[in-house]
């Protein structure tokens, strides 16, 4: 074997150990760091949550607080010229007259500019979603934490003794569930800003039609009572990951007892 060879052997050797040792590292911050989380950040937040959730924003607002007055006026109706006593018939647009804001035919009004301005997103809403979003991350992000510490927890496939494994298997799936429903929560969110959109779009192009103006209060109401629910549901998911890791936490640490052998 050439020297160069025996060179790069021995090099090639010494940066897997390296690397092996930076993931064994790796590992051991996060078994110590999601620890920490469970023990001691999870009841920190639980009780926050329960004091943001008793705040006027949240506890005492009524629906009549998140409402916001459309930027879209009524425009005045247009009067037909006809002779008395005959059928009115509907006014044809000209396609060289602007109409931004009169309903001239079935199809809607051609909206090339709203007159008084853009239409602004409801404002009570937005301040309540900046609020709700850091926390669905936080429980995004904790979620992800503790599945991956019982993944490194979970001992290598044996037979016999694995009541303790099944427990880790069952938690994990929990912290699972939790984590794909907080992600949901950022697409209710998301989703409500495009059908909002929508609803609005239709104001603009039938200002005349008040059950649309209506349709986006009632949407402002919904997710008002949505965003609510989301901060009610991260107490209570943040309650039940630290309630199931506490009472196993020995068995979750330690699924096989070390006496097993002497029992045969």
């Amino acid at each position: 074997m050439s020297e160069s060879t025996s060179t790069a052997t021995t090099s090639a050797a010494s940066s897997a150990e390296d690397n092996a040792r930076k993931v064994q590292q790796y590992k051991d911050n996060l078994i110590s760091r999601a620890e920490t989380l469970i023990t001691k950040e999870f009841p920190e937040r639980i009780v926050r949550l329960n004091a943001l959730l008793d705040t006027p924003q949240f506890s005492e607002r009524s629906f009549t607080d998140v409402y916001q007055e459309l930027n879209i006026p009524v425009p005045e109706p247009i009067l037909v010229e006809g002779e008395e006593g005959s059928e009115r018939k509907r006014p044809r647009l000209n396609s060289n007259t602007p109409s931004p804001a009169a309903a001239v035919d079935g199809n809607g009004t051609k909206v090339h500019a709203l007159p008084t301005g853009r239409v602004e997103c409801n404002k009570p809403i937005g301040e309540l979603v900046c609020i709700v979003k850091p926390i669905i991350r936080a429980l995004v992000e904790d979620s992800n934490l503790l599945k991956m510490w019982i993944s490194f927890m979970i001992p290598k496939i044996e037979d016999g003794n694995n009541f303790g494994v099944s427990i880790q298997e069952d938690t994990l799936a929990e912290i699972q569930s939790v984590e794909t429903e907080a992600a949901a929560f950022f697409d209710q969110i998301s989703r409500y800003f495009v059908s909002r959109a929508k609803v609005v779009s239709k104001v603009a192009k039938y200002p005349h039609i008040d059950d649309y103006r209506r349709a986006v209060a009632e949407l402002d109401e919904k997710e008002f009572l949505s965003l609510w629910l989301v901060l009610s549901e991260i107490r209570n998911r943040y309650c039940s990951l630290h309630d199931i890791v506490i009472k196993n936490m020995e068995k979750l640490k330690k699924p096989r007892s070390s006496n097993a052998d002497s029992l045969y």
